[in-house]
């Protein structure tokens, strides 16, 4: 199925997307690396406040390269980073922000799968290799903050409109696409073992 969805998500619109859906997104996305997820970590165990409160928001593992005009911050391009370095993170994060997309690429694990089946999220790939053309889903930089952290690692808050396509690949049911191929292929292998 395919879906366009606009921020704020609801629960109840996250929990009606399956693996292998594909959404286009309007509205806020805010994105995170490692330095920025451990620094929102660190705000959130702390009882601090975020810049952005991110519930129904969707979160983005990408450092932009972006360049400096006349009317302000542009993204030049806004590929996605691998994910699977960010699970360390993810499922504190959904639990403690309400966040109800994550996009990134290459899939993530168990613990954000149980994160989103528990609290009402989902996981979704952006096609690599292609920031150029979402960049051009970015309608405009509404806010960047934590720059101290270099700018591929500050928070950015981006309002876009039809981005993606972003193909879910873990639901809120916990299914988790890549679990399901790694099994598949670790059982294959199994059975192919000892022919040469």
């Amino acid at each position: 199925m395919e879906y366009r969805l606009r921020t704020p998500i609801s629960e109840q619109e996250i929990r009606r997307l399956r693996v292998g859906d594909l959404v286009f997104m309007d509205g806020l996305v805010v994105t995170l690396r490692d330095a920025g997820h451990r620094r929102a970590i660190e705000y959130l165990r702390s009882g601090r406040r975020l810049p952005i409160d991110l519930a129904g928001l969707v979160l983005y593992h990408m450092g932009p390269v972006v360049r400096m005009s006349e009317g302000g911050w542009e993204i030049v391009a806004a590929g996605p980073t691998t994910s699977a370095r960010l699970e360390a993170y993810e499922p504190e994060l959904i639990e403690k922000t309400g966040v109800r997309l994550i996009v990134g690429k290459g899939g993530m694990g168990a613990k954000t799968a149980e994160a989103c089946k528990r609290f009402g999220a989902a996981y979704a790939i952006y096609p690599g290799g292609a920031g150029a053309l979402a960049a051009e889903a970015i309608e405009e930089v509404e806010m960047v903050e934590w720059l101290d952290l270099g700018i591929p690692e500050a928070m950015w808050v981006l309002r876009v409109r039809n981005f993606g396509p972003l193909m879910i690949m873990i639901d809120s049911t916990g299914r988790n696409f890549y679990e399901e191929r790694r099994r598949i292929v670790e059982e294959n292998m199994g059975r192919t073992a000892g022919f040469v």
